[in-house]
């Protein structure tokens, strides 16, 4: 219509356009009055994108495996059937539910990717879940010039997929904080305190179902706060029918929301209590069961047809709705159980990954990174009753007070679930607690924004929110990248002055030029760092994996590093003849090692599917076998207080083992091996231990033995007092039909009535193993 027409009598034309006049000031005030969210969303998106390009494919959290769980739903397969003697590429996460599957294969089905195989490449040395100093820490294969494009293409979208989904976490925290205060600065720090947490930018940002999970379990906190602090409305009839049927309409939505939640991940199941604790309160502020009933019909008909099928399918197909002896069958369960107690050692792992430990957990921040930002949550955390106490008047708003304890619950709930299932396999992760994450936002920034003056209380909220974004924007570059970065190539003059040469040549493939060794001593428990330079003879069609070893005596081992060149990235089929390669391994010498004594180094090439190695010829044209020995290294002699080969090993806070000695290395059937252990009291004990030293080869077959109590009997643990020091020695006799080669020693103790070994527990009560390996010995060949 034209402005002609609406000047000449069109009423209602004209009012919508002075209607629309004078709404634009309100839209533009309203946009103003968030615009704080929009900004950290913003913020967030670009971080998002960064991250996911940042982060090679594959390379997230169980990336590899969440992947091919979309391709096989995308190439219109069905569910997976879980078995832990047929194990697809999915492993355990073909367990989980599947949802975010079923939306990742929607997005990508158009997409051919029959090149997965290939672009997965899988590194088989990859160092999962362990930070090293020489990285290896790539779980895929990364060629140069990967385009995006098949399989990459498919895979970024799945991540920008989760993008979104992070991106309305990010508005729910802030809905959340704005339902429940009212407060624009805290609601605001909240939605930042979520938005650039680094880790969460990890996550969501790559292909894993946690990013739906933690999606829809804040929009349902968020649901249950809203329904919750409805019940303020004043008590009339014609606000009780509005209101009612408000509800009726809430908890369906709730009842969808729990149903989507709970076809994510089993986890969002913890949900469902505090579904009911909101179900109960409508119902008790109707003082009527026939509410309560409702309430449960409404929110428990959408939950079981959403997502009820996939625990029935459980049960029938595992005996177990969860699925999770599915699960552990195959990631593995925990063995031995940890304590209560040993689990809290794991608080420093579970710390980092809260805030930022990428890749396969193998990829750390800075730890002044989670110095800061551990101290400034506690600090939020710790603030939160004061925020409570000048915010919420005791006696007065139930309902508001409900809302809060809701949003203190779900953590809670969260962590209490987290613990049962670290319980039953390895997985003291923070990131975890994503799920309740944008309460645990919420709560931070209001402890955060109490603990100053009212006037500057958006110091605190900000500074941490700054902090994070500045952390996350720096991650990427300074931690992520440099991880998965290839090795520089380098050219015949910069190894021109290479001292010493060695130019020994392994199969006509590759040549080892020389080699560098940062110390000459070292002591047990050390790392040196080996430097070997790589020049390609020739293209190669075979990888071949790198062997480091550190040998001692008998040519035992005393310190091992296997991975593919480039540590870890740049396998040699990759290789283009004339290239040159650094290659650093940190090579760890064994806490164990027996002193004093020299050790050497021995490299060589292998295929790992095989077990081949190459040739070796060294500089002068001579083959010397299939390894090339160099270098040197002196372990002086260790003794601590009189102890020999001192060591600590703590078996379950009650003995350690503080030192031993060995008369020898090698032995041959029907000599023994003359092992002493010197044990130490931790405590008063009460109980008899057997000590057991076993001399260990393949299928745990023993071949030299003695078990008993300390010094054959003459003094026994339950006698021990806390602080004694007992030498205990051991004649282990090589069995007469024992085959050549190397194996284990190992020691520890069990009960003497029960036979439960005790548990050796690492640094901060970490449960690492059932016994002591003290290092390696050798059979020789008897006599024929």
């Amino acid at each position: 219509m034209t402005l002609q027409a609406a000047e000449q009598g069109n009423g209602s034309t004209a009012g919508a356009i002075i209607a629309h006049g004078k709404r634009a000031p309100r839209v533009t005030a309203g946009i103003a009055a968030h615009a704080g969210l929009l900004v950290v969303l913003a913020l967030y998106v670009v971080l998002g994108v960064v991250y996911s390009r940042t982060t090679p494919i594959f390379e997230a959290s169980d990336e590899v495996w969440h992947y091919p769980f979309i391709k096989h739903l995308a190439d219109g397969n069905g569910l997976p059937v879980q078995r832990a003697d047929q194990v697809g590429p999915w492993r355990q996460e073909g367990s989980q539910p599947p949802l975010y599957y079923a939306l990742g294969a929607l997005a990508t089905c158009w997409i051919d990717t029959s090149d997965m195989d290939s672009v997965r490449w899988i590194n088989p040395h990859a160092n999962m879940g362990i930070p090293t100093a020489d990285r290896n820490v790539n779980m895929v294969i990364h060629p140069a010039g990967q385009l995006l494009r098949g399989t990459v293409l498919a895979v970024h979208l799945v991540r920008w997929m989760s993008v979104l989904m992070g991106a309305v976490t990010v508005v729910m925290g802030y809905l959340l904080a704005r339902q429940l205060l009212q407060d624009s600065i805290v609601a605001t720090a909240a939605a930042a305190l979520t938005a650039f947490n680094p880790m969460f930018l990890f996550i969501t940002s790559s292909v894993n179902n946690d990013a739906l999970v933690i999606m829809l379990s804040a929009i349902a906190i968020w649901l249950m706060v809203r329904i919750v602090l409805s019940l303020n409305t004043e008590a009339t009839p014609q606000n009780d029918a509005a209101t009612e049927r408000g509800h009726y309409r809430q908890f369906v939505l709730l009842g969808v929301v729990l149903g989507l939640t709970s076809l994510s991940k089993a986890s969002g199941l913890a949900l469902l209590p505090l579904a009911a604790v909101t179900g109960a309160a409508v119902a008790w502020r109707k003082r009527s069961w026939k509410e309560l009933l409702l309430a449960g019909v409404l929110i428990g008909a959408p939950v079981l047809l959403i997502g009820g099928w996939w625990y029935y399918r459980n049960w029938q197909l595992y005996r177990d709705p969860l699925g999770l002896n599915a699960f552990i069958s195959i990631v593995g369960g925990r063995y031995p159980q940890p304590t209560l107690l040993q689990l809290a050692s794991e608080w420093k792992g579970f710390v980092m990954s809260y805030w930022g430990f990428f890749g396969g957990m193998n990829v750390p921040a800075p730890e002044w990174f989670y110095t800061i930002a551990s101290m400034l949550a506690l600090l939020g955390l710790a603030g939160v009753p004061l925020y409570i106490w000048r915010v919420f008047k005791p006696g007065r708003n139930l309902w508001r007070w409900l809302a809060l304890g809701l949003v203190i619950l779900w953590p809670a709930a969260v962590f209490v679930s987290l613990i049962r299932w670290t319980l039953m396999t390895i997985a003291s992760q923070g990131r975890l607690m994503f799920s309740a994450l944008t309460a645990l936002s919420l709560l931070m920034a209001m402890g955060l924004a109490a603990l100053i003056p009212r006037r500057l209380r958006a110091l605190l909220p900000g500074s941490m929110s700054a902090f994070l974004l500045v952390g996350a924007v720096l991650l990427p570059a300074i931690t992520i990248a440099p991880a998965y970065a290839p090795p520089d190539i380098l050219t015949e003059r910069d190894v021109a002055t290479l001292s010493p040469r060695i130019n020994a040549t392994f199969g006509d493939k590759m040549r080892l030029l020389g080699y560098e060794i940062d110390k000459a001593e070292a002591a047990p428990g050390d790392t040196v760092n080996v430097t070997l330079y790589w020049k390609a003879l020739a293209p190669m069609h075979e990888n071949y994996s790198v062997f480091m070893h550190l040998l001692g005596t008998d040519e035992l081992i005393l310190g091992q590093r296997d991975m593919y060149p480039g540590q870890g990235t740049y396998p040699t089929t990759l290789w283009s003849p004339g290239e040159i390669v650094a290659d650093t391994y940190a090579v760890p010498v064994s806490p164990t090692a027996m002193t004093p004594g020299e050790a050497f180094f021995a490299v060589g090439l292998y295929n790992l599917q095989t077990g081949e190695r190459l040739p070796v010829v060294d500089g002068m044209g001579e083959p010397i076998g299939d390894h090339l020995r160099f270098g040197r290294l002196v372990l002086p002699p260790r003794m601590v207080e009189g102890i020999p080969n001192p060591v600590y090993f703590n078996l379950d806070n009650q003995v350690a083992l503080i030192g031993y000695e060995l008369d020898r290395t090698s032995a041959a059937p029907g000599e023994a091996f003359n092992l002493t252990l010197y044990w130490k009291a931790l405590r008063d004990l009460d109980t008899n231990y057997s000590v057991f030293t076993h001399v260990l080869g393949e299928q745990q077959s023993i071949w030299a033995q003695m078990d008993s109590w300390p010094l054959r009997g003459d003094a026994p643990t339950a006698t021990w007092k806390k602080g004694q020091v007992i030498r205990d020695p051991y004649e282990l006799v090589v069995r007469p039909d024992a085959p050549a080669g190397t194996f284990e020693l190992e020691v520890g103790m069990y009960g003497a009535q029960d036979g439960k070994r005790l548990p050796l527990l690492g640094e901060g009560g970490h449960v690492q193993d059932v016994r002591i390996l003290l290092g390696q010995v050798r059979i020789l060949p008897g006599e024929e």
